[in-house]
């Protein structure tokens, strides 16, 4: 048994409850305008953390953070891949509405046709930076600072050893030495912060952690004797580098006075790779089903906290959100007005917070990569998904299940289909989900996206500038 399959009854109880508001403080004020903090782990297990009942991985500064912030128990991405899950999140759409539905390789990358969330803070006078993972193009007009970042500490692609410097940038000039990245990240997010202390500021601190290759720090490997498994307790060596470094950030932030006008928010860009046939980090999404590659909550519900000290009192949130909703809360706490043509698909999540709007912010929640796809509304989810996820064969490619039904109240597991028990359901469900589809884009690389159920093939939205790998390329 995985160590953290035994997860505390009450979070799982609580994972399970109808959805509900939280009690919280005064609305936030908009006067001086809040620094804006996004966290993004990577490849990150549901299981792996404290305040999901992990006990074999302590995470006390995350726990800390989640116990000062609002906790949600359905808190999803909306993918299950690295690069369009940060596509998502930086413009605040659905990543399938402008083509960037699978993970980029050669030219490829964020169109730039799209606006990002550093674009609109920059322009609203913040100071911007970027430090770790970027994968949205190598493209030197793709480059983070030609996309709103003014500063930029990292690397480019999706993926990069811990201790060697190749391939890391500060700005666009090599960065000689380096000793771990996870180690360098802190600091450099650390510097940041210490720097524009006396005006508002965005950063993006996008761990690679604990994507591979599995690369940990003899110290830390030191600390996990009692890890048998040589992947895990490397995988617990990685977390807890990415934990001590966001403890130096926070501490960073009581120290400078600015605590309380930081808005922080975490995730995981998608669940951990958990699937025979792909590569996995020795992580655990229990009790989820499947894995970082699929459209089964083990592969799009992720740790998900909000925290804003003195403005949102600390809770549990349980209706679904999703990463696109930082987008357009980040700039509500800025104050930046969003626009109608911008066609923004997240929600801003701090009415809900402060109690001034309750219900879910949600009707639906929505997911499609190639064949596999998925719909969430209420506590009812319709899903096709890879069915190696079933068979652990190990073979990738494998067609996708059957429509599956499920009722994530009361099995957060997705093990009881109700498909052909409740028909009505699924057809409603598929209906909603096929409107969706149709206004989507053709992917502008990787696999068809002509998931069963909608065989039509769907040109890009209105709205969309389809642009040609030729034009890509240049």
């Amino acid at each position: 048994m995985n160590p953290c399959s035994c997860l505390r009854l009450g979070v799982l109880f609580l994972s399970l409850l109808a959805p509900a508001t939280i009690s919280v403080g005064a609305a936030p004020t908009q006067t001086p305008p809040p620094n804006i903090l996004l966290i993004v782990g990577d490849d990150m297990g549901y299981a792996d953390v404290g305040f999901h009942g992990c006990k074999d991985i302590p995470t006390p500064n995350l726990d800390a953070l989640a116990a000062a912030g609002v906790r949600f128990t359905s808190g999803y991405v909306s993918g299950p891949y690295c690069s369009p899950t940060r596509a998502g999140l930086l413009t605040g759409k659905y990543q399938q509405r402008f083509g960037h539905e699978f993970n980029p390789t050669g030219s490829d990358g964020l169109p730039v046709t799209e606006t990002t969330l550093a674009d609109r803070l920059k322009a609203a006078g913040y100071a911007t930076g970027l430090v770790g993972k970027w994968h949205l193009g190598f493209q030197p007009k793709m480059h983070p600072q030609q996309r709103g970042f003014t500063e930029f500490y990292g690397f480019l692609g999706g993926e990069h050893s811990y201790f060697d410097s190749t391939s890391i940038q500060r700005d666009t000039t090599p960065v000689k030495e380096m000793d771990y990245t996870t180690d360098a990240f802190g600091r450099e997010a650390v510097a940041f912060i210490q720097r524009h202390k006396e005006n508002p500021w965005f950063l993006y601190l996008a761990f690679n952690a604990v994507h591979t290759p599995m690369h940990a720090t003899a110290d830390r490997l030191a600390k996990f004797p009692g890890i048998a498994d040589k992947q895990r307790r490397t995988y617990a060596a990685m977390m807890i580098a990415m934990d001590e470094a966001i403890g130096h950030v926070r501490q960073t932030l009581a120290q400078t006075g600015q605590e309380t006008n930081t808005l922080i928010c975490f995730i995981s860009d998608n669940g951990g790779p958990t699937m025979k046939g792909v590569t996995v980090n020795g992580a655990s999404n229990l009790p989820l089903r499947g894995s970082k590659r699929t459209t089964l909550e083990g592969g799009i519900r992720v740790p998900f906290v909000v925290a804003w000290p003195g403005h949102l009192k600390p809770g549990v949130f349980y209706s679904p959100a999703i990463q696109l909703d930082l987008h357009v809360t980040a700039l509500a706490a800025a104050g930046v007005e969003v626009k109608p043509e911008w066609q923004l698909d997240g929600v801003n999540l701090l009415p809900f917070l402060t109690g001034e709007k309750t219900g879910a912010p949600h009707d639906a929640l929505y997911w499609r990569l190639g064949q596999q796809m998925a719909i969430r509304a209420g506590d009812y989810k319709l899903v096709r998904h890879d069915q190696n996820a079933d068979t652990q064969t190990g073979v990738q490619q494998q067609p996708v299940t059957a429509a599956k039904l499920y009722d994530l109240r009361r099995d957060i597991g997705e093990t009881n289909d109700l498909a052909a028990a409740q028909p009505e359901k699924l057809r409603e469900l598929q209906t909603r989900w096929n409107k969706w589809n149709a206004t989507l884009a053709t992917p502008l690389w990787g696999q068809s996206s002509t998931p069963p159920g909608n065989r039509n093939g769907k040109k890009p939205g209105a709205g969309f500038k389809r642009k040609t790998r030729q034009a890509n390329s240049k």
